[in-house]
């Protein structure tokens, strides 16, 4: 979500405002993602950036826990802190929409299954939709990849852009 290695205007908020904005939406869309961060990470930031905006947002669209997953920290704690996360947005008023991750293969069945899991519950516990895979459709596709094989490139940003925008909408409504 933070657009690591991309130039301005290449980056998931500045594509998905563009997206929104080609379907007549009047939208705002600010990026409050940080290269690498973890939920904990995220979850101490969280009041810093909503202080620092004008006006609270009307969807936060939260997509932590691939850098927990690729550390291997326990999926426990990364869903406690997107429990607390969501909590706090919604207490401040705020629409949220969870962007899910899946575990890669290598970190066992016990993980993934722990791990994948955690976004649906999430979700069903707090009444939010749930988009459940942010990377759907980039994946393992070099072609919409970095180099690093990880992260996606600007094509890659607008498949995901494309995949998540029907959730989007329906979140916004």
């Amino acid at each position: 979500m933070a657009g690591y290695q991309l130039k301005p205007g290449e980056g998931f908020a500045p594509q998905l405002e563009k997206a929104l904005k080609a379907k007549g939406h009047s939208v705002r869309v600010v990026s409050g993602a940080v290269s690498g961060d973890t939920t904990a990470a995220g979850k101490a930031r969280m009041a810093w950036v909503l202080g620092g905006l004008k006006t609270k947002p009307d969807l936060v669209i939260l997509g932590l826990g691939a850098n927990d997953m690729l550390r291997g920290l326990p999926p426990a704690q990364a869903r406690a802190n997107l429990d607390v996360m969501i909590a706090d947005f919604k207490k401040r008023g705020s629409r949220v929409l969870v962007a899910g991750m899946l575990a890669a293969p290598n970190l066992g069945k016990a993980y993934a299954a722990e791990f994948n899991g955690m976004y649906p519950a999430l979700a069903k516990k707090h009444a939010v939709p749930l988009y459940p895979f942010f990377m759907k459709g980039v994946v393992a596709n070099k072609a919409l990849l970095l180099g690093d094989g990880m992260h996606p490139n600007p094509k890659g940003v607008s498949v995901i852009v494309q995949g998540i925008l029907p959730s989007v909408e329906a979140a916004l409504r």
